[in-house]
């Protein structure tokens, strides 16, 4: 989402933001303000930058500048939850560019207004587009609930994209109690293929059948996605409250050991360092856990000092960020328990996954002097795993 990219404009003001959005490109120094004024506008709630993000959402595309401005005024039209945007957002849905009707399709889902039988027959028309539209499509009649589409949306389920076929499966279980097909989702949670792991991940908790959240737990998949997933099942009304019964998997969860999760054999590299500095840079997920495993089966004395030379390169990475802190934590290592404090102090938004296993970590190495900290996140985090975590952490460190 774009809040996690919030600190990539905190320089421009909203006045700035306001001057630029509707200009034309050709007169901008920096064309691409344009659409970092809409990222921009998006987190302001001034009435004043919602009219002019509504009147950006309805840019012509033909200029490059002006068709990304509008793709991400449509996206920031979603944060805003404004049912003022509806009616552009609905025009929005009828254009030619793929990217701004998907925009359209996930800002109406989140603003999340009643809808009228009208605008579900628009939003069905949607369904006419190419598979990546026709998911999103089919995951806002999910969650906004919408049993009417059934017809509509019960043939796709059994479509040859797992994509499309997910989110099908994922409405009939939400919408219609029908919870037989996330059979095929389960299966698909070790695919070879990264992206449709992710995405069944998406739909198991879309599914809304908290009897999955096991499977959810073991995935090889982000962590942050699974645990968005998981959160859904088990807290949905977002009250940072997860029922007794499903604490240990929550926590098994967030603490995201890599020897724990289902990684096929071929996703392990072998322990030497400079296999496992690649895995941990891979873009999929499951290779990336498996760079981690490998990384702790090493030695201490060669752990510590890959550790160190890998921090020294790839430490603003937030990817790898994250895999050293969890590492850290997991392994208990007194060592270098200053990695762990200075997860837990980072702010930027991208870092928000690294600060859940500095957390942990705080609790595995006693580090209760990072208390004052943990008692803030327990109470202003915006996200809930990371609030959650820091109240547990919390519980058990006294």
């Amino acid at each position: 989402m774009a809040e996690r990219f919030d600190n990539l404009v905190e320089g421009l003001t909203e006045e700035r933001a306001l001057a630029v959005i509707l200009a034309d490109p050709d007169t901008l120094d920096r064309p691409v303000d344009k659409y970092m004024a809409a990222t921009r506008l998006g987190a302001s709630d001034s009435e004043e930058s919602l009219d002019i993000l509504i009147k950006a959402s309805e840019l012509s595309p033909e200029h490059l500048f002006n068709r990304i401005t509008r793709r991400k005024a449509i996206e920031a039209l979603g944060r805003r939850k404004s049912p003022k945007a509806l009616p552009s957002l609905f025009q929005a849905l009828s254009c030619t560019d793929e990217a701004a009707v998907i925009n359209a399709v996930d800002a109406i889902t989140r603003i999340g207004a009643p809808l009228t039988d009208t605008d579900h027959k628009n939003l069905l028309k949607a369904l006419e587009g190419e598979d990546i539209q026709k998911r999103a499509v089919v995951q806002a009649f999910c969650r906004l609930d919408v049993a009417s589409a059934e017809a509509k949306i019960r043939p796709l389920a059994d479509d040859s994209n797992p994509l499309v076929s997910g989110a099908a499966r994922a409405y009939l279980a939400k919408v219609h109690r029908q919870t037989s097909g996330l059979d095929t989702l389960v299966s698909q949670l070790i695919d070879p293929i990264a992206g449709r792991r992710r995405s069944a991940v998406i739909d198991l908790g879309d599914a809304g059948d908290v009897t999955r959240l096991e499977v959810l737990v073991t995935a090889p998949v982000s962590m942050s996605l699974r645990a968005r997933s998981a959160f859904q099942l088990v807290d949905p009304e977002k009250k940072c409250h997860v029922p007794d019964e499903y604490q240990a998997l929550l926590t098994k969860l967030l603490q995201d050991d890599p020897r724990k999760l289902k990684l096929r054999q071929e996703w392990i590299c072998s322990v030497d360092a400079i296999e496992i500095e690649n895995n941990l840079q891979h873009r999929d997920e499951a290779r990336q856990y498996g760079g981690a495993a490998s990384l702790m089966a090493m030695s201490m004395p060669e752990k510590i000092v890959l550790i160190d030379e890998i921090k020294q390169k790839l430490w603003s990475d937030y990817v790898t960020h994250y895999y050293l802190t969890a590492v850290v934590s997991l392994e208990k290592l007194d060592e270098r328990s200053e990695l762990i404090r200075l997860a837990l102090a980072e702010t930027i938004p991208q870092y928000t996954k690294s600060r859940i296993a500095a957390a942990w970590g705080c609790l595995s190495l006693g580090l209760s002097d990072q208390r004052p900290i943990l008692e803030e996140l327990s109470m202003s985090a915006h996200w809930l795993p990371l609030k959650w975590t820091c109240r547990q952490v919390l519980k058990q460190l006294s």
